[in-house]
């Protein structure tokens, strides 16, 4: 069982940054893919980011890649978001999810076990 909690988000304005954190629990975290998810109102989760179980592969979706970095500490069991240049339809409450992917990263909702409570991203213009 893992347990996540994200921190970090809030309100900013358009090409502002931000950066979220994931905290999880437990003595496995390394054996875990980690994601980042976003949903906006009216709207289904998508995939933001990815990242691997070593931190080696790391993978974004189109609309992000070149402002956001999604980057992880085995050793403090915590993952990171950054983002930069923001615009407002990057507003969304953002989930972090851990996923038993033994290699490499997926960006499947299904394919997470865990996810945390989310944190809301507001982007003004």
């Amino acid at each position: 069982q893992v347990q996540l909690v994200e921190s970090g988000g809030g309100l900013v304005q358009a090409g502002g940054s931000l950066r979220l954190s994931c905290a999880a629990s437990g003595p496995t975290f390394s054996t875990y893919a980690m994601g980042w998810f976003r949903q906006a109102p009216g709207k289904e989760r998508e995939f933001v980011a990815a990242i691997s179980r070593s931190g080696s592969i790391t993978d974004y979706t189109d609309s992000v890649k070149g402002r956001f970095t999604i980057s992880r500490d085995n050793a403090k069991n915590m993952v990171y978001l950054q983002m930069s240049s923001l615009a407002p339809e990057d507003t969304a409450v953002y989930y972090c999810a851990a996923g038993r992917i033994l290699y490499g990263t997926r960006r499947q909702v299904k394919e997470y076990d865990y996810w945390g409570q989310g944190t809301q991203v507001t982007v003004s213009s």
